[in-house]
């Protein structure tokens, strides 16, 4: 248990790794308040012991009146693909929020009492050399999110650390619209069908699991600073072989806009001089459900 109690703010704390962000900072002992206005986010991630509030970022000042000391900000629109066909939703989330958020942030700093932000920036951004950055309405507003962020801690000297995710995967995923890979895969794999794989499936990624991914939350709400923090498993896997872990029974689909080609390449150097490594191996991982299917 920590020894500091803190109160601290998790947005999207209904969603996948939100849910899983609060259980940690449960255990510690810390008064925990999620805000999620449950567009990806399912009441049934509730935590016991935390306390759950419904409604959008950008009323922020209104449901969450408390002084706070630390604001995990994960409550964003986290799709690609699906973000070009309905930019005003990410934009709803991701621009009109999150202003609020930082708003929030600076009030409850300058008041007197020193809040800190962990942003959860996205990965995309670093993609196809960088041109993913552009690519789609989800990677270009991230991107513009991070240097809000950073020109509000430089602009009021407030505390705050910005993490990059590489797809988190884990127990607890979800399929349907918003769903990711692996969740995908599974789900796929346990009802016996082909894996379907968008062309060319040469397409790669890095896949973090949730577990490493709130540790490195955790360690960067403690004690990181500034941006840079990365948190992902280091080996590159194609979509193809991912998608053969599960099963050699493979249905290619047609290629989509706004699927990078390239992963972006992890950078954990800043989060390893916090003491954080990735503990977990995705093929480790399928083997495991695999063998259950």
């Amino acid at each position: 248990m920590s020894a500091q109690k803190k109160t601290i703010v998790v947005t999207g704390g209904a969603g996948f790794v939100g849910g899983n962000l609060i259980k940690r900072l449960v255990a510690d002992g810390h008064r925990v308040i999620s805000l999620d206005v449950y567009f990806a986010g399912k009441k049934d991630a509730h935590v016991d012991g935390a306390e759950y509030r419904e409604g959008h970022t950008r009323d922020i000042e209104r449901l969450v009146p408390e002084a706070v000391d630390s604001i995990y900000h994960l409550g964003e629109y986290a799709r690609v693909e699906q973000s070009l066909s309905e930019p005003d939703v990410v934009w709803d989330l991701n621009v009109a929020g999150t202003f609020a958020v930082v708003e929030y942030w600076r009030k409850r700093s300058l008041a007197g009492r020193m809040c800190k932000l962990i942003y959860a920036g996205s990965s995309t951004k670093f993609g196809d050399s960088g041109l993913a950055r552009d690519a789609t309405p989800y990677a270009w507003m991230k991107a513009t999110n991070t240097e809000l962020v950073r020109n509000y801690g430089a602009w009021y000297k407030l505390p705050y650390a910005i993490t990059y995710f590489y797809n988190v995967y884990g127990p607890g995923e979800r399929t349907g619209r918003y769903g990711t890979v692996v969740a995908f895969f599974a789900d796929m794999a346990r009802k016996g069908e082909s894996i379907t794989v968008t062309s060319p499936g040469t397409q790669t990624r890095n896949f973090t699991h949730v577990d490493d991914i709130v540790e490195g939350l955790v360690l960067v709400g403690e004690k990181g600073e500034g941006d840079g923090y990365g948190l992902g498993a280091e080996q590159a896997y194609s979509i193809l072989e991912v998608a053969k872990m599960f099963s050699d029974n493979i249905t290619m689909l047609p290629e989509r806009t706004g699927n990078r080609s390239t992963s972006s390449g992890v950078n954990n150097t800043k989060s390893k001089e916090l003491g954080w490594s990735p503990k977990h191996d995705l093929g480790d991982y399928v083997k495991g459900i695999v063998g259950k299917a």
